[in-house]
């Protein structure tokens, strides 16, 4: 079984996370969202491959996957002895563009957003 390592960018984004969750809406529904995403990444631990391959999915050379769990998209690379979060984006963010340049919005995700 694979340890999961976390790094700086993604640890200041959970606190970040963390923090605006329980300003919006309280802590109890800070803990119970954290939990599932704590939940759903150490899912990994057992099945690395249950997220999305983007070499596959958007036909650019990288080794890096994603999941993707209340609201956000979890990048991370598959290590021998680890999985690595390497990563972390809001749903509105355009996570393709900001790591390859190449955008992965569609014309409805752009006016249903409005961005």
């Amino acid at each position: 079984m694979r340890k999961i390592e976390y790094s700086k960018v993604v640890q200041r984004k959970l606190r970040t996370l963390r923090s605006e969750l329980i300003e919006k809406f309280g802590s109890e529904t800070s803990t119970e969202t954290m939990t599932k995403v704590m939940r759903d990444i150490h899912h990994l631990r057992e099945n690395s491959e249950i997220g999305v391959n983007i070499a596959k999915m958007y036909d650019v050379d990288t080794d890096y996957w994603y999941i993707f769990t209340a609201h956000n998209y979890f990048i991370y690379r598959i290590e021998e002895s680890s999985i690595v979060v390497v990563n972390m984006f809001n749903e509105r963010e355009d996570f393709m563009l900001k790591l390859f340049g190449v955008s992965g919005r569609t014309q409805e995700s752009i006016d249903y957003w409005g961005e």
